[in-house]
């Protein structure tokens, strides 16, 4: 451990701990959420197991969406009551028997694969090690913190799909996925083409977007697109509308080029697009709908590209812990330009020091 990030003393095992928990979404998620100051902290670490204390969280549309998926989600896949929050940044309190190589009070950052019961809006959370690695030097929390999902989601859906000099189109490029994966397609060496609405142009422009298309100030998306031909390599759907942009997509995507469908507003979207036959006026091109994989490997490439200046967070808004309703409400208005970051933890002035807290 160098001396920018030196270990600090950890405490007993915490049995209690400040939380945001919820126990039902009925009316969204951050309606039924309640701050808790003794609620139940995670068990014992086992195996390959880290319990981190929390410095800061970043949201993402899957943390109110799981939840809200219905009863079975929450009670058979989450467990209640559940706090939640998947990515974080945060200190090393303690380590099962196989997770040696995280010393206690190690800086990390990283992400659960899925909501869980012990989500990072509370001041602990249980994680394998594989999820987890060491905050890069040069790093803030709140720069680091919103990487996990967002982060490696972009990621995954470029790499082994293009290469240097390919065109890619993204549907939907300044939200927090959209944002990251203009700078990892930059840095693949693609020429990239977003859409965003009016107010986010610059902001794509600024992140490394060569060509933005306003889709409120275009008539018709694919129409547009079909004029400048069959000149990409790879598309990038983070939005699932205009409707026909898949079914479209032969006009303006290469033959060889892969639709990848990251995100939409409705399920149907994926289905419509899955089960409509090309014969019957489908999509004439490859469609792949992207399921994410966390893996440390790609953890810590991004955190490699952040640090060597590469791969930036473009945080839209930071909140205080007691404020976490509110960040959810900016979440789930869609209007986020980037991530949405909480404060878990009060800055210390060591702290302030080593992470650039805040």
């Amino acid at each position: 451990m160098d001396s920018t990030h030196p270990p600090v003393a950890t405490s007993a095992h915490p049995t209690s701990m400040k939380a945001w928990l919820y126990n039902g979404t009925s009316g969204g998620l951050e309606k039924n959420m309640h701050l808790e100051y003794s609620a139940r902290a995670p068990p014992v670490p086992r195996a390959n197991e880290v319990l981190i204390q929390v410095l800061s969280a970043g949201l993402n549309p899957a943390d109110f969406k799981v939840p809200e998926m219905g009863i079975a989600a929450r009670r058979l896949v989450i467990g209640m009551p559940a706090t939640p929050g998947m990515d974080f940044c945060g200190r090393v309190v303690s380590t099962g028997p196989s997770a040696t190589h995280f010393p206690e009070g190690q800086l990390v950052y990283g992400c659960h694969s899925r909501p869980v019961q012990f989500g990072s809006l509370g001041e602990y959370l249980l994680v394998p090690a594989t999820f987890v690695r060491a905050l890069p030097d040069n790093l803030g929390a709140d720069q680091i913190a919103g990487i996990g999902i967002a982060g490696q989601s972009a990621y995954q859906s470029l790499h082994g799909y293009v290469k240097q000099g390919d065109k890619v189109f993204i549907n939907g490029g300044s939200g927090g996925c959209g944002l990251y994966a203009i700078q990892i397609a930059k840095h693949m060496g693609c020429h990239v083409t977003v859409t965003c609405s009016t107010k986010n142009v610059e902001l794509c422009y600024r992140m490394g977007a060569d060509d933005v298309i306003d889709y409120t100030a275009e008539e018709d998306l694919v129409a547009g697109l079909q004029r400048r031909g069959v000149v990409y390599d790879h598309v990038l759907d983070h939005i699932g509308l205009p409707s026909p942009l898949y079914y479209q997509s032969h006009h303006f995507l290469k033959p060889d080029g892969v639709f990848v469908q990251v995100g939409a507003s409705s399920i149907f979207t994926f289905a419509g697009r899955v089960g409509w036959p090309s014969l019957l006026g489908g999509g004439k091109r490859k469609y792949v709908i992207f399921f994410f994989k966390n893996t440390g490997e790609h953890l810590a490439k991004l955190g490699k590209m952040m640090e060597e200046g590469s791969l930036k967070t473009q945080v839209d808004s930071t909140y205080e812990f007691e404020d976490a309703v509110q960040a959810f409400e900016r979440l789930r208005s869609g209007r986020a330009r980037g991530k949405i970051i909480v404060h878990v933890a009060k800055p210390k002035a060591h702290w302030s020091q080593e992470v650039g807290l805040f």
